[in-house]
């Protein structure tokens, strides 16, 4: 089932509220995936790199090494290897995760908010602050979308979506106007009325973005 940021849905009987993630929403809750950190990631790098599979320094922050790791544990040990590290997983690498699912729901959304800022500020920081709500926006309106992935992280990450994410700008610490332009962003603010693409004309070097019908504009950046 996908995000939906306005108002709240319905799923298996229990209500949920629009700021949950929305790999909450698929019954097997991810207990350590993109923009998840803390005591529970930095465990299950420990335990990977004691069986040979994270390579560098447990950080309690997931990121491409923790994905990467994650996958070759679950590809050697017959899981679906997507990643993510639910109770499944977790049981296969013997880690007690008993309260870490309270832990998890009470803390996602804030960490969803802070990777939304973060990919905002990278990729919107001196743009009018509508501008700013609207990239925000796009993110959210793609994980909407049966044509990209199911949540915030895993949008931001997708290869070759954002600028930000390729040269590094995501990890900045997000000002007070990214975080609140991605607070907007989930309670329901689009400026840009559900555009999927953003893209600067000037700098732009993809033709292919280019075939995109362009719906608006907003200081230095197009949408559609």
């Amino acid at each position: 089932m996908k995000l939906w940021r306005k108002g709240i849905i319905y799923c298996g009987g229990v209500l949920l509220v629009h700021g949950v993630s929305s790999y909450l929403l698929k019954g097997n809750t991810s207990l350590v995936s993109w923009g998840t950190r803390g005591e529970l990631v930095l465990k299950t790098q420990e335990k990977l790199k004691e069986l040979g599979y994270y390579r560098g320094t447990p950080d309690g922050v997931y990121g491409s090494k923790t994905y990467e790791a994650i996958s070759a544990f679950q590809r050697a040990t017959g899981l679906k290897a997507d990643g993510i590290a639910g109770a499944e997983t977790l049981l296969y690498l013997g880690i007690d995760f008993t309260g870490a699912k309270e832990e998890v729901l009470k803390e996602i959304e804030e960490e969803e908010v802070l990777l939304l800022a973060s990919v905002i500020h990278g990729e919107a920081r001196g743009e009018p602050y509508e501008g700013q709500v609207a990239v925000g926006a796009v993110v959210l309106n793609r994980v909407g979308s049966s044509d990209f992935p199911d949540s915030i992280g895993e949008v931001i990450y997708q290869q070759g979506a954002f600028d930000a994410v390729q040269d590094g700008q995501i990890n900045l610490t997000p000002n007070a106007d990214s975080i609140r332009a991605a607070k907007d962003a989930i309670a329901g603010w689009d400026p840009v009325d559900g555009a999927l693409y953003y893209w600067n004309p000037v700098t732009a070097t993809s033709r292919w973005i280019w075939s995109i019908p362009i719906t608006g504009r907003i200081g230095r950046h197009v949408f559609g």
